[in-house]
């Protein structure tokens, strides 16, 4: 979840990619903005959830600023979620 606003990192379109491959996750993620103010800690806290699954050997979260975030990125859930139309 962003500590800033009730909804997940999925559905607010800031997971880019998620690429398992023999059990190695590679996450590709953004933030609404680069100065957000958990910037250090969001990619690190979401490999630690993710690192609670079952039977994986690794995984890596990397930060990207390519392409933009924008509210066009987000789930009709989130939008509803928080009124944006």
């Amino acid at each position: 979840m962003d500590p800033e606003i009730p909804v997940n990192l999925y559905d607010l379109g800031l997971i880019y990619s998620i690429k398992i491959i023999n059990n190695n996750v590679a996450i590709e993620m953004t933030l609404t903005n680069p100065n957000c103010p958990v910037a250090g800690q969001m990619p690190e806290n979401v490999g630690k959830s993710i690192e609670a699954l079952d039977a994986l050997k690794s995984v890596d979260v990397k930060l990207v600023w390519k392409p933009t975030w924008n509210k066009d990125l987000m789930s009709e859930d989130a939008k509803l979620a928080l009124d944006i139309f």
